[in-house]
């Protein structure tokens, strides 16, 4: 939609970490954020060909980051095709997302593999949400828990086996989701840990006990929250416990009010907090298609007005788009705006060690920005200086 031209945006409320500029400017040349101003109109001399966006009491926040994606407009990341990944970039930043984790699924290794491949030969282009990586969701999990994955490719951890589908995706594995119960004595977890990979409980039928010790050995997230996983009981905690009681643990939230009710997302909330939630969207192929008839993993997959389910009657990843999701965490008791950046975009980038350029909006940083009104509309998207979105 744009070019790389610098671009002054003036007259917003600009959030910055914990606080809130009103109606200054932002100064962008090239990929970055260069000036910051609390004047209303930025840098007195300006760039040559300077495009200017007023953007008249808006709010500009840093883009969401999606960190557990599978596809959306028709396209999967288990295509393994360079259109596929373009399509889905082209799609993301209309609902607020600049960069995001391509999202494998268990399958054949050959096919995951291919997945891995077409990520590590991936070129990101202007104007599109930015592929910052990899969540391996699978194969190394509990087959008792394994949602839309299909069982026949479940396999035990292998570090022989990570480590070459980590230089096959060249080194681009930024999380993986696995079962915790299944690396008796850690071995794989440390391994994982010890190369800076973000390590999620999911698809796991561990409890409290197993989760703590997991956290012990470098586990530091949880994977969509409530789903797929050991739920509170009164003599028994369980994963879901864990994510509220570990400090350690960040916990993922599909917020789409489906796979879990507003009641629950509050208690989440209450619980875990801000500082602690990753809102994603686990979203398939049919997002921002209409109702019928699709596949994911190879499974076929029906999807109607607000979900995507399997044949057996297990929920099958999501149609939500991530300001959607967003919009639902605003109805809740206690966050605002700045709740919303904390969760979509500041956390992500922490969770996967990329917070010195990306989820926040400070001199040097990605330029990756999204103008806002109150109600979260999106009015303008901008990946990497470009504009990418426009409200019509």
């Amino acid at each position: 939609m744009g070019s790389h031209k610098p671009l002054l945006i003036k007259h917003v409320d600009i959030y910055i970490d914990n606080e809130r500029w009103q109606y200054g400017s932002l100064l962008i040349n090239g990929n970055k954020i260069e000036a910051i101003s609390e004047e209303t109109d930025g840098a007195s001399t300006l760039p040559e060909s300077c495009v200017v966006i007023d953007g008249n009491g808006l709010k500009a926040i840093p883009g969401f980051i999606d960190g557990h994606i599978h596809g959306a407009a028709g396209a999967d990341v288990m295509d393994a095709t360079e259109q596929a990944l373009d399509t889905i970039a082209q799609a993301l930043p209309a609902e607020g997302t600049t960069s995001f984790l391509a999202t494998t699924i268990t399958q054949a290794p050959e096919n995951i593999e291919r997945a891995l491949e077409n990520v590590a030969h991936y070129d990101n282009k202007p104007g599109q949400a930015e592929v910052i990586g990899v969540h391996l969701e699978g194969p190394f999990i509990e087959k008792s828990k394994k949602g839309a994955q299909p069982e026949q490719y479940i396999t035990k951890p292998n570090i022989e086996q990570f480590d070459r589908w980590h230089h096959l995706s060249g080194h681009q594995i930024k999380t993986i989701t696995m079962a915790p119960e299944h690396d008796e004595d850690g071995s794989f977890i440390r391994h994982l840990a010890s190369m800076g990979i973000n390590v999620s409980a999911g698809h796991t039928s561990t409890d409290f006990a197993g989760m703590k010790q997991a956290v012990a050995h470098g586990v530091r997230q949880v994977t969509h929250i409530c789903n797929a996983m050991t739920a509170i009981h009164h003599r028994e905690v369980g994963v879901v416990g864990a994510a509220f009681l570990l400090e350690e643990l960040r916990a993922e939230l599909i917020a789409d009010e489906v796979h879990v009710v507003p009641d629950m997302m509050q208690l989440i909330y209450n619980n875990i907090g801000s500082e602690r939630l990753l809102l994603i969207t686990d979203a398939m192929r049919a997002k921002c298609l209409e109702a019928g008839r699709y596949e994911l993993g190879g499974q076929p997959v029906v999807v109607s007005s607000d979900r995507a389910m399997l044949d057996s009657g297990s929920l099958a990843g999501s149609i939500l788009k991530l300001k959607d999701g967003a919009k639902n965490m605003l109805k809740l008791s206690g966050v605002e705006l700045e709740q919303i950046v904390e969760m979509a975009s500041a956390n992500p980038a922490k969770q996967i060690h990329m917070y010195d350029k990306k989820g926040r909006i400070d001199i040097g940083t990605d330029a990756d920005i999204l103008l806002v009104d109150d109600h979260l509309n999106i009015h303008y998207t901008i990946c990497g200086g470009v504009i990418a979105y426009k409200e019509d």
